[in-house]
């Protein structure tokens, strides 16, 4: 059986479970995500000491699907 331990951010309030099988970050809102999302959308932008998720290396590798999509098909018809 696996060791789990989770954080909870004091600057954003996301829970991070961190395993041997990889990280798992719970958003207030949507589906668990990955360090790299995290970043991507909060952690780069607030910039805080407090922050659990500062450590580039543990955020891994960002892909273009962890930031927000800059320009939505948005349909408002």
């Amino acid at each position: 059986m696996s060791q789990v331990t989770a954080q909870t951010c004091p600057v954003c309030g996301v829970r991070i479970e961190a395993a041997a099988s990889g990280d798992r970050v719970y958003f207030s809102y949507g589906p668990p995500g990955t360090r790299a999302k995290l970043w991507s959308r909060v952690c780069q932008y607030a910039q805080k000491p407090a922050c659990i998720n500062s450590d580039r290396e543990a955020v891994g590798p960002i892909t273009s699907s962890d930031g927000y999509d800059a320009n939505p098909n948005l349909s408002l018809g």
